[in-house]
């Protein structure tokens, strides 16, 4: 993932926090005199007050470096299991930096590895099938690389990440068609070679007709578990099969035992927790 060319999104966030500067940060540093602000020098420790899945450290860092001059060390990966209590990393450079950024930069991370925490927890239930756990385009307005970038962290992948870039003919798109063959031959007329075509089926009626008509994906749309065993039978791995809604904690791993594909998730990127972590600051020459 390019990070940098994430920056107009993060000087966005900076904005949004900072307004027309942060006045309690300028009147503390301020005590000593005019000068002092952007010479007095800090460390930050990044805490960990849960078990989690780290994803956005790459982030977390840019926030402050687009403040000003930082130093970052961390001795997790990306994906990596970090356990309650421990020291995610530690940034040194100038205070009035590490507190104007803490705030934003927690959010992304916080939020990222909250993502990726969860779908770890998913690709986990199904790790004894052939089942992949995939996102959906249910995202936060203008975070979907954020959010689809901490999935693959987490272990999942990613379904489409946009409309330009996959074919998947839904309900109301069948609606408008004026029927299942009618929606796919029209999707063929207009699309080359290198894609396949996905389609939405709510029943096993429906299922039949788009295999008749030659669809290459079917997602199977709210169907029960009883449901996808037999959709699988009746497919006899013609097509590969995604089921999408209803899908959660309790039962994903009937779904997956059944013998489908793909399992997409939107709880991942809609619903996810973000983890709790905490900051703490310490003037530089004390813990030098």
């Amino acid at each position: 993932m390019d990070f940098l060319s994430l920056d107009p999104l993060l000087k966005q966030a900076l904005q949004e926090d900072l307004g027309r500067g942060d006045i309690t940060t300028e009147a503390i540093l301020g005590m000593s005199g005019p000068s002092r602000g952007g010479a007095i020098r800090a460390q930050a420790v990044l805490l960990a007050k849960e078990n989690f899945v780290l994803a956005g450290w790459p982030i977390f860092v840019r926030v402050f470096q687009l403040l000003g001059e930082v130093e970052a060390q961390t001795r997790f990966e990306e994906g990596a299991q970090v356990e309650q209590e421990s020291t995610v990393g530690k940034l040194s450079g100038a205070a009035s930096v590490l507190l104007r950024g803490e705030r934003v930069a927690m959010n992304f991370l916080q939020r990222m590895s909250g993502v990726a925490t969860q779908t770890r927890k998913y690709v986990k239930l199904v790790a004894h099938t052939t089942a992949k756990v995939l996102d959906t385009r249910k995202t936060t307005p203008l975070w979907r690389s954020l959010e689809k970038y901490a999935v693959r962290t987490g272990g999942g992948f990613n379904h489409r990440l946009g409309l330009d870039d996959g074919i998947l003919i839904k309900e109301n798109h069948i609606a408008m068609a004026g029927g299942i063959g009618a929606a796919l031959d029209a999707c063929r007329s207009r699309m080359n070679h290198l894609h396949k075509i996905e389609i939405e089926v709510r029943n096993l009626e429906e299922l039949s007709q788009a295999i008749n008509a030659g669809a290459e994906v079917l997602l199977l749309d709210n169907m029960t578990t009883k449901q996808v065993q037999e959709a699988v039978k009746i497919a006899k791995g013609r097509c590969v099969l995604e089921v999408s809604g209803g899908v959660n904690e309790s039962n994903i791993v009937e779904y997956a035992e059944a013998g489908v594909d793909l399992i997409s998730l939107g709880i991942l990127t809609h619903s996810s927790p973000s983890v709790d972590l905490s900051v703490s600051l310490h003037k530089y020459d004390d813990v030098c």
